[in-house]
């Protein structure tokens, strides 16, 4: 069971390495693009221990500790891609995000601490923490990405 988990998480790892070059395959400011990519990764490393969260595929301490460390780095460079006030028209960054820069340092930061304090080593550590990570995603999104 566990080598079809591992398999299944290899091929979507795969799978996710290509979907942004598709996903944004449109945006020609590279800046811009690079952006994208980072997110899509947040989101992908996210669903990946979200999925284990929910139980819609099977807890595994080894699979959530690499996808938090995904997530962590990730998370890690959200400031420094956003820096420069880059657009695109495929971009879903909002501009308030540098009227507001301290404040979106603030989110990226906060979400980037609940991202260390979670605990993976089992599956009622890992629901505990979700509600923080998902909120700090939130917290985000709700005033700096446009749809």
């Amino acid at each position: 069971m566990k080598s079809r988990i591992r398999l299944f998480s290899f091929l979507a790892a795969i799978g996710v390495g290509l979907t942004p070059a598709f996903a944004h395959e449109g945006v020609k400011n590279p800046a811009v693009k690079a952006r994208m990519i980072l997110m899509q990764e947040v989101k992908t490393s996210f669903g990946q221990i979200g999925q284990m969260a929910k139980g819609a595929v099977a807890f595994d301490a080894q699979d959530a500790q690499a996808a938090k460390a995904r997530l962590l780095k990730a998370s890690q460079a959200v400031v420094d891609k956003f820096q420069a006030n880059e657009t695109d028209p495929l971009s879903q960054a909002a501009p308030a995000i540098w009227k507001n820069w301290d404040d979106f340092v603030v989110k990226s930061t906060a979400f980037e601490a609940a991202i260390e304090v979670l605990d993976v080593s089992d599956l009622a550590a890992l629901r505990g923490g979700m509600r923080a990570i998902g909120g700090g995603c939130m917290a985000c999104h709700k005033s700096y990405k446009t749809d």
